[in-house]
C-alpha cells in the first residue's frame, strides 16, 4: 500500500522510502502517516518540525534526546529509570517546562540545595514549570521508566546531543 499525498504538497514531500513497519513512508518526515508507529528520534533543529509528541516521549529509550534546537528553544525527552533521578540541578539563565507522558514521579524545587520546599508528586499529564535559578530534581518512584519530554529557553544542550544514560550526560558534563 503506497500513501499518496495531495499533489499541492508533492513538491515539499522527500522521495518514498520503507519505514520499520514495511510500509513505503516519507524518509525525512519524523512521523510515518502509513503506520503511526516510528518517529526518527533525532534533531530536526532548526528547521520548522511538527511531530507527535506524546509518542515521540514514549518510543525514547535514552535518558536525554535532543528532538529540536534552536537558537532561543530546546525540545528535549527524557527516559528516566525506575528509582533514577534527573539530577539535582539549577540553570541560572534558562527556564524549563516538563511534560510527564508516561510513569510517576516526584518534583522537587526550591531556591538553594538545601531548601527544596516545592514537592508534588506527578503522572502522566502533569506539566512542570522551572523558573530560571531555581534548584529542581524529578525522581521516578514507579516501577517503569519515566517517560517526559522538556522544553529549555533557551538551549541548555548542543545541537544533536543524545545521552543514552544518565552516567553519560554527568561525564559529558552537559547534565
Amino acid at each position: 500500500m503506497q500513501y499518496t499525498f495531495p499533489s499541492a504538497y508533492s513538491m515539499y514531500m522527500p522521495p518514498i522510502c520503507h519505514c520499520p513497519c514495511g510500509y513505503p513512508c516519507r524518509a525525512a518526515a519524523p512521523y510515518y502517516p502509513d503506520c503511526g508507529q516510528y518517529i526518527r528520534l533525532i534533531d530536526y533543529g532548526p528547521d520548522p518540525f511538527a511531530v507527535n509528541i506524546a509518542q515521540a516521549a514514549r518510543q525514547n529509550e535514552n535518558f536525554r534526546t535532543a528532538l529540536w534546537t534552536g537558537e532561543h528553544l530546546q525540545l528535549t525527552l527524557m527516559s528516566i529509570r525506575a528509582g533514577d533521578d534527573i539530577g539535582l540541578e539549577m540553570h541560572p539563565d534558562v527556564d524549563q517546562f516538563l511534560r510527564v507522558e508516561e510513569g510517576q514521579g516526584l518534583v522537587m524545587m526550591g531556591n538553594s540545595v538545601d531548601n527544596l520546599h516545592f514537592r508534588q508528586r506527578v503522572g502522566g499529564g502533569y506539566a512542570i514549570v522551572i523558573p530560571a535559578g531555581i534548584w529542581h530534581n524529578l525522581i521516578n518512584t514507579g516501577p517503569m521508566p519515566l517517560k517526559l519530554y522538556s522544553i529549555y529557553a533557551p538551549p541548555q544542550h548542543p545541537h544533536g546531543t543524545v545521552h543514552e544514560t544518565k552516567k553519560d550526560a554527568v561525564e559529558h558534563h552537559l547534565y
